[in-house]
């Protein structure tokens, strides 16, 4: 049987869960969202994000692989802008792909992100929105950054379900909520 674990109440977008709680260092738990799967929460927070959106000027959705893929083609399909994927492996079939290395909070590894080649042309000299599902640190959003820079585009805003932590540092990213961190 699994272990019961102390959960976060939170509402986004219309929609309540209960985010578990997990430690990632001695003294430190985070509340984990995670859309996977989760239709629902997806589609409410994309067209919530869409409407936070709808007043800035850009042409292209950019996410990093792996989780908020769903949120960035729901967000895709509500406002019929293109999305593209910053994959976290290379691949032999995306030819020149442009590179940027970033501190992953989630591995606590670094991970290099890769625009595709076939990608490079629908950015270049294009406005973007960066999306993510919660920004932590600002790590990946930081690789993201100077990937799209070395690619020719420009970060218009950045947008996430949720931003984590320190509040004040996230006040220039659009989101529907913010998580704490538990200290023990």
């Amino acid at each position: 049987m699994a272990e019961k674990r102390d959960v976060y109440p939170i509402d986004i977008a219309g929609v309540h869960r209960e985010l578990r709680l997990f430690q990632i260092k001695p003294g430190l738990r985070i509340a984990i969202l995670n859309i996977l799967g989760d239709t629902e929460l997806v589609e409410a927070c994309a067209k919530a994000l869409a409407e936070k959106l709808q007043p800035i000027d850009y042409e292209v959705i950019v996410t990093a692989e792996s989780k908020s893929i769903p949120l960035a083609y729901a967000l895709s399909a509500t406002t019929r802008k293109p999305f593209i994927v910053l994959r976290k492996s290379y691949k032999p079939y995306m030819g020149d792909a442009i590179q940027a290395e970033t501190l992953s909070i989630t591995t606590g590894k670094p991970q290099t992100l890769y625009l595709d080649e076939k990608d490079r042309d629908l950015i270049k000299g294009k406005r973007v929105v960066i999306v993510d599902d919660v920004i932590s640190t600002g790590s990946t959003l930081q690789g993201m950054r100077l990937l799209l820079d070395h690619a020719g585009a420009t970060v218009a805003v950045e947008a996430a379900i949720l931003t984590e932590g320190e509040r004040a540092k996230w006040r220039d990213i659009i989101s529907l909520g913010h998580l704490p961190v538990f200290s023990d």
